[in-house]
């Protein structure tokens, strides 16, 4: 009987209102536990806390009300298509709302557009798969399996028309509520589904647009020394400072690097994410507008430029040679490329080929990016045990999750001081190593995970990276900073390069003159 009742049921038409309510019904209650939990624990208490919370409840019903209505009233199937593909976006959304506290922005949507399969494929998991089948199947079975009258034009423009009555009210209801809403409108913007996403996905687009616009000219630089000098740049992932023993912590994640004759520098990123953080290392200085990145203006000034990458993320490169996991495996196929150790494979063999004077190389790494930082280096590197191998951070032990963290630094800390080695030994050269991450990383703190955060919300451990420098030259120097970042790295290779620019800033190089040798 159940059965014939429900077959009745869908068999009959229902009214395109009631079929659009019933949809944002689901998604208010399936999809918004998470913002719910960041009103109430946010709004003051009292009447105006109330008046908030209902309110922010009664808007999305009505938006999404409005929506939906607009979409199956106007596109009929397609209509349907689209609602059905923003479901599963809403349970994939709501998966890493709640497993990694992400906020989804226009900058969280860039890293998702950016990430490769390699990437993604490391948070598959069964969790995702549950969050899908209960939050996003329901609603497309309803979708399709329930038949509605679309009803007179007349009904449709009293929906319609009531909807936009209902969103003036509450905004007027509200006006007082405005500072509230200005200062929590981040993390509210980002919780929002669907249009959370979407939204910020127009708004990464456009951003990117404005940014594939052709690159303003620096000044022309000029090689002012005749000197052949290498310097090797190479970009961290996901590195904080927070775990480097160099820094203070207090597991010897350092044991190599220690005993160098390095220069470790506090830092702090420019962003909390990889396309944007390693922008800022390669700019002159912050600022909103496109110039010419630090590889391209050297390239172009007659310095050979070589990009040798474990990663992605990078601005659009004009430069000599850019070889990324692929190229590297066909050059060395004998090598290990599930590991960025592959980055050091021939890379003597590829300096002592180069007949340029001056010499900049770029090593961008992948090694603490997460979720899952116990794949990130090879076993020898499995110091601190046991390690987490789930890819679900907020099902995970928290100990085991630095554990495997801090492997993670364990393995970069070999790989600079095996690139320290090989640079010292080349004897035709000044060399130079400067070390720093694009961003740092959440491992918990606070209920956070990974990175990502609005700067104007993220925490330190998100922001404080290292910056670590090596240099071999004799007539060259590290000075003592308080404070760097990544616009330090532009001028201090302009710098140690000998590389003169009326954008030369010689306050933002980390290098002086060596009294002890002139």
């Amino acid at each position: 009987m159940k059965l014939d009742k429900l077959t009745s049921i869908l068999h009959n038409k229902t009214t395109i209102t009631r079929y659009a309510l019933v949809l944002s019904i689901f998604t208010l209650v399936a999809y918004h536990l998470p913002l719910a939990k960041y009103v109430v624990g946010h709004v003051e208490a009292g009447l105006n806390g109330w008046i908030i919370t209902i309110s922010f409840a009664v808007l999305m019903l009505t938006v999404n009300f409005l929506i939906y209505t607009l979409l199956l009233r106007l596109l009929g199937v397609a209509g349907r298509i689209l609602l059905s593909l923003l479901f599963i976006g809403n349970a994939i959304a709501l998966y890493f709302v709640a497993s990694y506290e992400v906020l989804i922005t226009d900058m969280m949507m860039g890293n998702v557009f950016n990430t490769r399969f390699s990437e993604a494929s490391g948070f598959f998991s069964f969790a995702l798969i549950l969050y899908i089948i209960f939050t996003g199947i329901p609603p497309i079975v309803y979708i399709f399996a329930r038949r509605y009258d679309r009803g007179t034009w007349r009904c449709f423009a009293i929906s319609i028309a009531s909807s936009l009555g209902v969103i003036l009210l509450l905004v007027g209801a509200n006006y007082k509520n405005v500072l509230w809403i200005d200062r929590n409108a981040t993390q509210i913007g980002s919780m929002i589904m669907p249009w959370s996403y979407v939204v910020n996905s127009f708004r990464y687009y456009g951003h990117q647009r404005r940014l594939n616009q052709e690159a303003k000219p620096l000044p022309d630089a000029h090689i002012t020394t005749n000197s052949r000098d290498l310097c090797v740049l190479v970009i961290g992932e996901s590195a904080r400072s927070h775990n480097f023993s160099l820094y203070g912590y207090e597991r010897n994640t350092n044991p190599l690097l220690s005993s160098d004759p390095i220069t470790v520098y506090p830092a702090t990123a420019s962003a909390t994410y990889t396309t944007a953080g390693v922008k800022a290392i390669l700019d002159h200085k912050p600022t909103g507008e496109l110039y010419e990145i630090l590889p391209n203006y050297l390239s172009r000034s007659g310095v050979e430029v070589i990009w040798r990458t474990a990663n992605w993320g990078e601005p659009p490169l004009s430069i000599n040679t850019y070889l990324d996991r692929k190229a590297l495996m066909e050059l060395y196929p004998n090598s290990d490329d599930r590991y960025d150790g592959l980055l050091l494979e021939g890379l003597e063999e590829q300096i002592a080929a180069s007949s340029a004077d001056k010499l900049f190389v770029v090593l961008h790494l992948s090694t603490s990016h997460g979720p899952t930082y116990s794949q990130k280096y090879p076993t020898e590197f499995e110091s601190f045990k046991p390690v987490c191998t789930t890819v679900e951070m907020s099902e995970a032990d928290l100990q085991e999750l630095v554990n495997a963290y801090d492997n993670t630094i364990l393995y970069t800390d070999y790989l600079l001081h095996t690139l320290i080695d090989k640079l010292a030994a080349i004897d035709d050269r000044r060399t130079a190593i400067l070390f720093i991450s694009d961003h740092g990383e959440s491992l918990g703190e606070g209920g956070l995970f990974m990175h990502g955060m609005p700067m104007a919300v993220a925490p330190d451990e998100q922001k404080a990276i290292p910056f670590i420098v090596w240099e071999s030259a004799e007539d060259i120097a590290t000075r003592k900073l308080d404070t760097t970042g990544h616009y330090n790295i532009f001028h201090s290779v302009l710098d140690f390069m000998g590389i003169s620019s009326e954008i030369y800033n010689a306050e933002m190089s980390v290098f002086c003159k060596n009294e002890n040798n002139q």
